[in-house]
């Protein structure tokens, strides 16, 4: 049976992860729901990770920084230095090319305060289109680590800037030309333009949420949405969770219209599509609306969207009239659909 399209199955994953080796200088290795690794420098910890960019093809440059940035930032950590690998069709790439998406990288860096400092580039028959690869490197205190296992029973879910920020701007840059023919100018530049606005980078919603205090715990949003991430991080703490359904789907704060247009045109769920430029955190029960007033000043959107409870409570999706559901996990980025469905 032919794997899915997307990350590996979460089950499917814990079998191929290895056992940790608690006799290296490695803090954190390779666990379900943790953005990045951690290794002992002495003093300080060394936070490292790496993320490809496939469903995007404008702008993959941008993605690449800002993806692999946010998985150091969710640990507490400083992204400082980035290695690319940049894997081009044959048959199909110019200078041209190149040099956009070189640009891309280094203007993104720029405005991160990264370090471009290696990697490796080739054209090759083994992809169609182009495909960047980053590993990302960052450093931070031992006493400023967070990891997605200590989310506490008791703690806030907070959710920043919303759904399908990153689904946005890739349908509206994939499906350019068939959303020509339904909207205005002004609505798909604005679409486009949520690579940068609200943004795909969280390095501004950890370091708020961390000078406020109360922080146990944050997870960057990527592939299969916010209830998928809500999965991963309730399962690296081992904690059950009720997420409301009506601050997620209900809230123009969270949801907005743009998203919600572009999903119900190609026919994705929101609660399923790749979304990185929001953040979850787990929060003090006092420091919680705390937080989000600190972020909403900084004009960043954010709300308590749920709350941690104990293990045997479960994974709960709850609407505003009390019923529940299972917390939907998504296995296969919705996003994926407008790929396999909905060729250009």
């Amino acid at each position: 049976m032919n794997l899915p399209v997307g990350k590996l199955k979460p089950d499917f994953l814990k079998e191929l992860l290895p056992t940790p080796d608690r006799n290296t200088s490695v803090v954190v290795g390779p666990q379900l729901g943790e953005d990045a690794a951690v290794m002992a420098l002495g003093d300080t910890y060394l936070v490292a990770t790496s993320d490809p960019i496939t469903f995007a093809t404008e702008d993959i440059g941008w993605y690449v920084v800002c993806v692999n940035s946010n998985d150091i930032a969710a640990m507490g950590a400083v992204p400082k230095w980035l290695l690319v690998t940049l894997l081009l069709p044959e048959g199909a790439t110019t200078p041209t090319t190149v040099r956009d998406i070189m640009s891309q990288i280094t203007q993104a860096c720029a405005a991160f305060d990264i370090s471009l400092c290696g990697g490796h580039t080739e054209v090759t028959p083994a992809v169609t289109q182009p495909v960047v690869i980053g590993q990302m490197m960052g450093v931070t205190d031992k006493n400023t680590l967070f990891t997605s296992a200590d989310a506490c029973v008791g703690d806030l879910l907070i959710l920043t800037k919303g759904l399908g920020i990153e689904a946005t701007a890739i349908i509206a840059r994939e499906r350019e030309e068939q959303l020509r023919e339904r909207y205005d100018a002004q609505f798909l530049e604005q679409a486009k333009n949520y690579l940068t606005d609200p943004g795909i980078s969280v390095l501004k919603d950890a370091h708020i949420a961390i000078a406020t205090g109360g922080v146990h715990a944050m997870h960057d949003v990527t592939e299969g949405g916010v209830t998928t991430a809500v999965y991963e991080l309730a399962t690296a703490a081992g904690l059950g969770v009720t997420v409301y359904s009506d601050k997620l789907l209900g809230s123009p704060v969270l949801y907005g219209n743009i998203t919600r247009t572009l999903c119900e045109m190609f026919g994705l769920n929101p609660l399923g599509v790749i979304s990185s430029g929001a953040m979850l955190i787990a929060s003090e029960p006092e420091k919680g609306e705390t937080m989000c007033q600190a972020l909403r000043m900084a004009g960043i959107n954010a709300d308590i969207i749920g709350k941690f409870s104990p293990p045997a409570h479960g994974l709960w999706l709850e609407a505003a009239t009390g019923t529940q559901q299972r917390l939907p996990i998504f296995e296969t980025d919705e996003i994926a659909k407008l790929f396999s469905t909905c060729p250009p």
